[in-house]
């Protein structure tokens, strides 16, 4: 996935002022927002849109852990960081993840695009619940869905979940589920 600049909005009540009438204004707004679509529109194909090219390294940790497993896990908040999440990884630390936190609970799916590491996905409840685990192939663009409507998804190393035992049902722990 790639992400385009948002254009800045024009500001409708500064435009009306100046101008001086409210027709006059809607015009130049309307104007804008055609600008705004062809911009989107050419970016889009001509595959210039602004995409992070390197592994996102610096995001804030979160512990969680699974029983006595413990997990180091970079948070991807915001949707630019959800959508570069472990794209263009090389390696990553058995013990390390990526949990991604969405706004509120609805079907998550994920793809590997760009993603060279084997992941599995764990697709978990607002109290910490795995509802699902999912094996992902590297580089490719199958969809692997939640099975219900989740806030969270956890992305190891393909097998880590496997080899600790760790199933659909498994309750992590963790202050992002700790509000539950």
């Amino acid at each position: 996935m790639t992400a385009l600049r948002a254009i800045p909005a024009l500001p409708f009540a500064a435009l009306r002022g100046a101008i001086g009438t409210q027709r006059l204004a809607r015009r130049a707004v309307g104007a804008w927002g055609t600008l705004a679509v062809m911009v989107y529109a050419l970016a889009a194909s001509a595959g210039i849109a602004q995409a992070q090219e390197g592994p996102q390294m610096n995001l804030r940790r979160v512990d969680l852990n699974a029983g006595m497993h413990r997990i180091d896990a970079q948070v991807a908040l915001t949707p630019q960081e959800r959508q570069t999440g472990l794209m263009h990884r090389k390696e990553m630390p058995a013990h390390e993840g990526m949990l991604f936190v969405f706004e509120q609970p609805s079907q998550q799916c994920f793809w590997m695009k760009n993603t060279l590491l084997p992941l599995t996905a764990a697709f978990i409840a607002d109290d910490g619940t795995i509802v699902n685990l999912e094996d992902m192939k590297p580089q490719t663009l199958d969809s692997h869905c939640s099975a219900k409507p989740v806030r969270y998804v956890l992305e190891m190393n393909q097998g880590w979940f496997a080899k600790k035992g760790i199933k659909a049902g498994t309750k992590l722990g963790g202050t992002p589920f700790a509000r539950q």
